[in-house]
Order: structure tokens, then sequence, then C-alpha cells
């Protein structure tokens, strides 16, 4: 990384990354990926824009790629490269989950307790901060609240979200109770992307609401479900205090459409490697154009 903190040490710390980030009044992109040709893209994508970047896999996707499988992959392209590229747990239900990934060498851990009530929600959040912690105290914990929905789905309608978001009161009283290190509020966005009918509006970010919760708590903010928001949202709301932004279902649609131009235009070929760089370059395109867009380069 061309960009090394003050004592000449490159930035592979995932709090001090967010830290100079926000210093810059840019953030970094979290992409979810579920197996090798996504990650290379994104990989490739970061390291050609020399900026940082998150992996995100959910409990799914953990499943699916392995869990020590996944850290020795992104820790073998931070070493090689001197990059920071950093790993997290995203969207973990249970402290036994949680744990796994953080034994594993997970950089960060998204422990979700959002479907739980608030009271709930930050008991399970702080004994998981407080185990994972004695695990790797370096690890950064991320606590969410509000509503923001599940799955990296294309809805056909529109939901009102208005009821659903996270107020700054909350959003101070749960850090302070939790002790967390990141803070996923719900401003307006939901996971998945939207079939947009005529007459419909799409969801649109609480701007507003993004400062407040921001001055109200003090931490690292993330915006999940980040798919499918308008270039100018995302700016504005980089610049309200949104320090990480989640993005999944759009590179899901890359890599799909990607694929299938790989098998229509090689419809008699077995072979993945020649097959599967449709997919990756078609994630790369995307991953590419946003994180253009969060560090201020579009």
């Amino acid at each position: 990384m061309s960009d090394p903190s003050d004592n000449g040490v490159p930035m592979l710390d995932l709090r001090l990354s967010l830290t100079r980030a926000q210093e810059r009044g840019v953030a970094v992109a979290h992409f979810n990926v579920s197996e090798l040709a996504a990650l290379k893209a994104v990989s490739l994508s970061a390291r050609e824009l020399d900026v940082p970047v998150i992996i995100g896999v959910s409990e799914g996707e953990r499943e699916f790629f392995g869990v020590r499988q996944i850290a020795a992959v992104v820790r073998s392209i931070r070493d090689e490269f001197d990059f920071p590229i950093f790993l997290n747990a995203d969207h973990t239900h249970s402290l036994a989950k949680a744990v796994e990934a953080a034994k594993a060498g997970f950089d960060a851990v998204a422990f979700d307790g959002s479907a739980l009530s608030l009271e709930e929600n930050a008991s399970m959040t702080r004994h998981a901060v407080e185990q994972l912690k004695s695990i790797n105290p370096k690890i950064l914990v991320e606590g969410e609240i509000g509503d923001i929905g599940t799955g990296s789905e294309v809805h056909d309608t529109v939901p009102d979200l208005s009821k659903s978001l996270t107020t700054p009161e909350e959003a101070a009283q749960f850090v302070e109770s939790t002790g967390i290190d990141i803070l996923a509020p719900a401003v307006g966005t939901l996971h998945g992307m939207f079939r947009i009918a005529p007459g419909q509006v799409p969801p649109r970010l609480n701007i507003e609401l993004i400062g407040k919760i921001k001055a109200a708590t003090g931490v690292f903010l993330t915006l999940h479900g980040g798919s499918g928001t308008a270039d100018d949202e995302f700016t504005r709301a980089i610049g309200a205090g949104i320090n990480i932004i989640h993005i999944n279902t759009e590179l899901r649609i890359a890599w799909r459409r990607g694929l299938e131009e790989g098998l229509a235009e090689r419809p008699n070929d077995v072979v993945p490697y020649r097959i599967l760089p449709h997919a990756l370059e078609a994630v790369k395109q995307v991953a590419m154009a946003r994180m253009r867009l969060f560090n201020g380069r579009a």
C-alpha cells in the first residue's frame, strides 16, 4: 500500500484503515463473496485502485467456502501483496459462529441480534464483544439495530421502512451498553435490490438521521443493503458519517450474468478456468465502480 500510517507501517490494521478513511471523508467498500472468482475480482480491483477493502462472508457463505479456508486465502493475499484486505464474518447470529470466525483469524465480526428486542440484542452483543475480544483484542465487533431485512433478494415491491429506522437515542444507548466498535443502523436501505415499477419511488437514505447517529455514538458506522442505491445517496451518506458500505446483490447479479456469458460463448467447454473469467470480469467491473465512488474517484 503506497499510503503508510504515520509511523511508516502499512495500513494492514482494519481499525487504522477505517480511521484514515474517516479522516479523508471516504468509505471502505465491503463486498460479500462465496467463491474464489468473486474474491479474486474484488481483491484485484482494490489492488488496482490502491484502496483498502473488506471481504464479507455471511454464515451461509462461510459454510460454502469454509471458515478456515476463506481466512487462509484472504490472509495469503494480504501477506503476498502487503495489502490491506480484511475479512468480516457478516451477519453472525450465534456466539458459537462468532467465536469460530474469531479463532480462524477474521478481522471483524458483525454480530446480528437485530431480530431480538433492543434489550436482548444489547445483552447478547455485549457478551459477544467480551468473548471475541478475549480471543483477539484487535478484532472489531459490529452490532446491528433496526430492520434492514435479510437475504440478497430482488424485491418486487418497495416496503415502508420509515417505522423501523434506528433513532439516535437507541443507537447511543446500544453502543454504550455493548462496547461495540462498529454500528449498523437502519437508515433507509434494505438488503437486496428492487424492481421499481412505474410510479414507485425507491427507498432513500435518511441522511440527516445518519448524521445524528454519528454524533450520538462517535463509532464507525456501516451501511448495509447498499446494492441499488443511487450514487449521490452514497456520497451524501459518507459525508454524514458512514464508514463502511456493504454491496452484495449487485455482485451476485453480475456474477451470474458473467457466468451465463461464459457458458454461452463456450457451450461445449467443461473447463472452469476458461468459463469463470467472464464472471470474474463482470464482478470486477461492479467492484471497481463502487470503490471509485466510495473513494471520491468517480
